[in-house]
């Protein structure tokens, strides 16, 4: 699996939704794989499903916001612990979204995912594929903020990575 890390500048991190929508139409244009976009914020979720519409003046990218896990099966979640969501509505949720759109927002990984995932989380991408059977993504998209929490994870991240043998790539934007 490729890993590419995304090291934004303070003026790219302002304009993280419009970083995020380029770097998924590049992705889109340069693959005719699936992208998932990954993340545990709502809020950004929210932000990237509305900057989705209205990315391009002559279009949109097309997406599907995958729906999340009730509050019951998040409150026993715990770091990379994603036992609470039944396979079944992961299975269902990722089968249906994959019908409808070329990209995905998502708080996890569904299974039999085999595309291009955009990690805005602070954990490895292998932490999701433990629960998402049969997940196997081609690349891994990684986007590390230029503050000393995201840095400090992006670290933590690429040394994991690094240990499974990953071939991995750094970019400065």
């Amino acid at each position: 699996m490729q890993i590419s890390f995304y090291v934004l500048s303070e003026n790219k991190a302002q304009d993280i939704l419009g970083f995020i929508c380029q770097l998924t139409q590049t992705a889109l244009n340069k693959s005719s794989q699936s992208v998932l976009i990954l993340s545990h914020d709502d809020h950004l979720v929210t932000k990237l499903d509305e900057a989705l519409w209205t990315h391009d003046a002559s279009g949109f990218i097309p997406h599907q916001r995958l729906p999340t896990r009730a509050k019951s099966d998040m409150a026993s979640e715990q770091g990379s612990d994603m036992s609470g969501m039944s396979s079944a509505a992961i299975e269902d949720s990722a089968e249906t979204a994959t019908k409808l759109a070329p990209v995905l927002l998502s708080s996890y990984l569904p299974i039999d995912f085999k595309g291009i995932v955009l990690n805005t989380t602070a954990q490895p991408v292998n932490d999701f594929m433990a629960m998402a059977t049969g997940a196997q993504p081609t690349r891994v998209l990684e986007i590390i903020r230029p503050d000393e929490k995201s840095m400090q994870e992006g670290r933590h991240k690429y040394k994991h990575y690094q240990q499974l043998g990953y071939q991995l790539t750094h970019f400065k934007v």
